[in-house]
């Protein structure tokens, strides 16, 4: 199947049928045993190790469902981490990661640790971390699954804008309400991908 650029994507399926494996794969973190990954004309997994990583880096803002903030950084640091390997000053990773949280309603918060602040600024957290070096493509697994319906609706919003702001997202959910926020419905029975 093909993504276009700019589209919103969810993929739906049973528990099991291969939405994560799918997700891992379009994130350049699992080789397909059949098929290939072309995006923007790189045939992503005949790269080298290295250079895979690179493209992940440029390419690709990841958002999980368990939000995977490291408790001791505060929300700033967290967010900078995917700038760690960028041969950037200091100041314009602080700069980078400001951005991003204000983008995310989260400016007056960048000092706190998580464990200071709401799940749902946890998951928006997540969001900034994921799109800290402005990546043309957000992959997005499950990202409203511990959220509840009011703070699941803030973050539909948020995907919806950034998309609207041209950035490409794909997103794994179970919920048919946040399957709605999609422009284009995919799902997958047992390995399969279809259209729906």
């Amino acid at each position: 199947f093909t993504i276009t650029e700019g589209e919103f994507v969810s993929v739906m399926g049973e528990s099991g049928s291969g939405k994560s494996t799918l997700l891992s794969i379009l994130g350049a973190l699992n080789t397909p045993t059949d098929g290939n990954l072309e995006v923007a004309g790189i045939d992503v997994y005949s790269l080298s190790a290295e250079k895979r990583a690179d493209f992940r880096r440029e390419f690709l803002g990841f958002v999980f469902q368990n939000f995977r903030l490291i408790p001791y950084l505060t929300l700033a640091e967290n967010t900078m981490l995917p700038l760690a390997v960028m041969p950037l000053p200091k100041a314009k990773k602080i700069q980078m990661a400001q951005k991003a949280l204000a983008h995310v309603g989260l400016a007056e918060k960048m000092g706190r640790l998580p464990s200071q602040v709401s799940g749902g600024e946890q998951e928006r957290a997540a969001v900034a971390r994921a799109i800290v070096n402005e990546p043309p493509i957000l992959l997005a697994d499950e990202p409203t699954g511990n959220l509840d319906s009011h703070t699941a609706g803030e973050m539909m919003e948020l995907l919806k804008a950034l998309n609207g702001q041209g950035m490409t997202v794909v997103m794994v959910t179970h919920s048919e309400k946040c399957d709605s926020a999609a422009s284009r419905h995919l799902k997958v029975f047992d390995g399969v991908v279809t259209e729906r």
